[in-house]
């Protein structure tokens, strides 16, 4: 029996075109001998199904469409829905009431690493580098005396439960800081103020398939602006060299790192995981659990050089979560 795969799409935050991009990705390439793909969209409008060019709503309670008299119900929920509600735990958690398998990790896991500040203090306790990092609550005083005491200048700004370079600013004054706190906090409900840290930046896949985990090549990225922002990552103002151009011991710290970090946090499915190198020392600086997959995203170009198909990966991350739920 071909059974029926939900391709989750859309969201409720700035992410939203991204996501269109990568559920058209993973559409394509799911396997039509195994599975049946339908892309599902949940955003402002509601929760709407495509089928046979039509739109239909979803049925929330037991997430099935109905569709020309018949009911059709989704056996496994393909999450591609950066951000909110698809990266930070709300799904999942709707999704595990429902005893529905999915393709990324769990609700309390995805919800610890979708806030940038919880998730690298947590790993810090386990010797993995991060940035140093102040937190700021939307409404909270911002005491800049302070927070520059601890991050210094430059330093970074962005939300603390964001993605895709929204809302991101390098403060090089004080001056800047206030603002780029607000900027911030409006792409997201906290803002993170991070130190710079001057090195290299690499990015790193990752994903558990049936022959276990499997660390994929990593990927430099050379940005031609003054860091790795929206622009530099889909309008190609950024060179990204697959596989990055590394010393071995780097190369084996990074993806160790990578590894160690997937299972410290219970990760599931296709994630990816970005450093800034500072003195040969790999610095974590976030976890992607719902990663681009668009033709510009950089897990394909990964995937192409380890001569992994999409089709195959895709198969692999299903096939592994329809056995996680037995």
């Amino acid at each position: 029996m071909i059974k029926n795969i939900a391709v989750l799409e859309g969201g409720y935050s700035h992410e939203k075109v991204i996501s269109l991009r990568s559920a058209e990705t993973v559409f394509q390439h799911i396997d039509r001998e195994k599975y049946n793909p339908i892309k599902v969209r949940i955003d402002e409008e509601g929760w709407f199904a495509f089928v046979d060019g039509g739109k239909v709503e979803v049925n929330r309670n037991d997430f099935s469409i109905e569709h020309k008299g018949n009911k059709i119900t989704f056996e496994l929920a393909f999450i591609v829905i950066h951000g909110t509600p698809g990266e930070d735990g709300k799904l999942q958690a709707y999704f595990d009431m429902l005893t529905i398998p999915y393709t990324t990790c769990n609700q309390l896991t995805s919800t610890v690493t979708f806030n940038k500040f919880v998730c690298n203090q947590f790993l810090k306790n386990f010797d993995i580098p991060v940035a140093e990092a102040v937190l700021v609550r939307k409404n909270e005083v911002i005491n800049e005396q302070a927070i520059l005491a601890k991050v210094g200048l430059p330093c970074f700004v962005k939300p603390a439960d964001g993605g895709s370079s929204f809302g991101v600013t390098k403060v090089k004054e004080a001056s800047q800081l206030k603002d780029a706190i607000n900027l911030a906090i409006t792409h997201g409900s906290q803002a993170i103020i991070e130190s710079f840290l001057q090195g290299r930046e690499f990015t790193n896949g990752i994903f558990k398939g049936k022959n276990g985990i499997k660390v994929l090549p990593i990927t430099e990225i050379i940005s031609n602006n003054e860091f790795f922002d929206f622009n530099a990552k889909y309008a190609g103002e950024s060179k990204e060299v697959t596989p990055a151009e590394l010393p071995t011991v780097i190369e084996r710290k990074i993806k160790q790192t990578t590894q160690k970090a997937y299972e410290i946090l219970g990760l599931s499915g296709i994630c990816r995981i970005d450093y800034i190198v500072v003195n040969e020392e790999p610095h974590l600086i976030e976890i992607n659990t719902v990663p681009g997959q668009s033709a510009q995203s950089i897990i394909p170009q990964q995937a192409a050089y380890e001569g992994i198909a999409l089709k195959d990966l895709f198969n692999d991350v299903i096939d592994v979560a329809f056995s996680q739920k037995g």
